[in-house]
């Protein structure tokens, strides 16, 4: 029984050391953020500079853990450094000195948010890890800003449209064959009638490709745009589908007597 109170009265003692030493690191990194020193002795900064010095105390933490991160992809960028003007006391987070001045007292990265005075944003490396909640747009926006703030190699757009895309076509020719008279099957019968009769038409049309130079592929880009319009009338859109509307005739001229 007397092991055991010994051993909690241990544990307490220990805990108390490492929250005494948690203190004491954060003090260390307030320390350099302000460019002041800590007492041998531990002694505490004043509460008010604490408050100046959260956001950029924070800034510096957030930008050294990715870099130590290990799933973090090193791609090399540059700040996007514009002139700032701070609201209260403010210390460069390269130099560690104060910021003078009222007005555009330093620069500030856009990407971010890295606080340095302007001759110091010259000697800064190229280390610029951006903060996810400053980049506003996924498009029209620099690409290693987008993949290193998303801490990504590509871009999350072009993963998950690729993913989509192949999920969706088919390699094997039996298959794709096979899904397409599915969807025929679908056509009221009127309509798949009528198209059914117009291939046969075509695939003859074809058999002269010597002398009217007509090939299947040839009449999918002239019969593509009527037969497979949208039902929206988007020029956008039908720009956009061209390709896949010549594709799919082209398809069925070649395949007529498997498809009907």
């Amino acid at each position: 029984m007397l092991s055991q109170e010994v051993w909690l009265e241990s544990e307490k003692k220990c805990a108390v050391v490492r929250k005494s030493k948690q203190g004491r690191k954060r003090q260390e990194l307030l320390a350099v953020a302000l460019g002041v020193k800590v007492g041998v002795k531990g002694s505490f900064l004043w509460p008010p500079l604490k408050l100046f010095a959260c956001p950029q105390i924070s800034s510096l933490v957030r930008r050294a853990a990715l870099t130590h991160s290990d799933n973090h992809f090193n791609y090399e960028k540059t700040h996007n450094f514009k002139v700032h003007t701070f609201r209260g006391p403010h210390w460069c987070e390269y130099c560690a000195n104060f910021m003078w001045g009222l007005i555009a007292q330093g620069v500030r990265c856009s990407d971010c948010g890295l606080n340095v005075h302007k001759q110091c944003s010259k000697h800064v490396p190229n280390d610029c890890q951006p903060d996810l909640k400053r980049i506003k747009k996924v498009y029209c926006c620099d690409l290693t800003t987008l993949v290193k703030a998303h801490n990504a190699q590509r871009p999350m757009v072009v993963d998950m449209c690729i993913r989509e895309i192949e999920a969706r076509e088919i390699s094997n020719a039996d298959e794709r064959l096979e899904a397409v008279h599915e969807v025929l099957m679908l056509l009221p019968p009127a309509h798949y009638e009528t198209l059914r009769y117009l291939m046969i038409h075509l695939k003859k049309v074809t058999m002269n490709e010597k002398d009217n130079f007509m090939n299947a592929e040839n009449l999918g880009i002239v019969f593509g745009p009527t037969l497979m319009r949208p039902p929206e009338d988007s020029t956008l859109t039908t720009l956009h589908d061209m390709r896949y509307q010549k594709l799919i005739v082209q398809i069925l001229i070649e395949n007529e007597d498997v498809l009907f």
